[in-house]
């Protein structure tokens, strides 16, 4: 029993770091392109969930209508943020943008906080895969977890053929290694921008879509953020692959901890990693220290 325990948290805390993982993802792939953090994507992942619920939940729609109608809507606030918010803010100082993504996260909780439908309650729906398990002798797995473990791997193998196959993932990768030659070679980078902040909120909105079943629809899942951001931290803040090793890192180890640990170690098992590897490896276990001549 104690080994079918371990497998099944295991399990679990691999799906929960899938979750980390595409946040952390698309946290990376915003700032190795802009040089921007974005605080505001907690708020994208909120409210790509409330879209899917009012969808699935009051027009009656299909998960998977609901759930696409939440990613492409996502994507587009995503581009509109960078359009209306930061493009204008393009050479001023990076805390700047920083301080406007802090001030739009709270502009957007006030808002689904004042939606009827929304406000400050915790709601939730259903997918085809709930109350659904896996059996294996006295193994039982729920389908949300291996539905959220099987689409990130297919969400991974897209987002990577995107970057290698197709001329806009080159432009992007060419402008996150040197925006100046990027322009220099024709590339347009504010569009690249556009696409970068899109697809960071299309992830968001995925994100938010498939952690429902798990913490379930509130104005605050946001939060959910925090525990990604040391997942790209541990990954090394520069590197894609890292910021997936370190997601399965973060959400295998609170797993086991929440399992093993008394009551209060889940919450705080990714930040005590996070100070360990600023500690000892600042540039994460994939990224690549810089130094600067100034």
């Amino acid at each position: 029993m104690e080994v079918v325990e371990f497998t099944q948290t295991v399990i679990t805390g691999i799906s929960t770091g899938c979750i980390y993982a595409i946040v952390a993802l698309g946290l990376v792939i915003l700032f190795k392109a802009t040089e921007v953090f974005s605080f505001v994507h907690g708020e994208i992942i909120m409210l790509g969930a409330f879209v899917a619920y009012t969808c699935i939940t009051f027009f009656h729609m299909s998960y998977w209508l609901g759930f696409l109608i939440s990613v492409i809507l996502t994507g587009i606030l995503g581009m509109l943020i960078e359009r209306i918010t930061v493009r204008p803010l393009i050479g001023e100082p990076v805390f700047v943008i920083a301080i406007l993504t802090i001030g739009l996260g709270y502009v957007f909780r006030a808002f689904a906080s004042m939606v009827p439908q929304w406000g400050t309650d915790t709601y939730g729906f259903k997918t085809p895969f709930s109350d659904q398990y896996l059996r294996s002798g006295e193994l039982v797995i729920s389908q949300d977890h291996v539905f959220i473990i099987v689409c990130t791997i297919v969400l991974i193998v897209v987002l990577a053929g995107f970057f290698r196959f197709t001329k806009m993932g080159v432009a992007l990768r060419a402008t996150s290694q040197n925006q100046l030659a990027a322009v220099y070679m024709g590339i347009g980078v504010n569009r690249v921008f556009s696409l970068t902040w899109g697809i960071t909120a299309v992830l968001g909105g995925i994100a938010g879509v498939l952690v429902s079943p798990i913490t379930f629809v509130h104005m605050y899942m946001g939060l959910f953020v925090l525990k990604a951001f040391p997942a790209a931290v541990l990954g090394g803040f520069s590197s894609i692959p890292g910021a997936i090793v370190g997601g399965l890192i973060i959400g295998v180890a609170e797993s086991l901890s929440g399992f093993y640990l008394p009551q209060g170690w889940k919450d705080i098992t990714p930040w005590i990693i996070l100070i360990l590897i600023l500690l000892f490896r600042p540039q994460g276990l994939f990224g690549i220290q810089e130094k600067k001549k100034v």
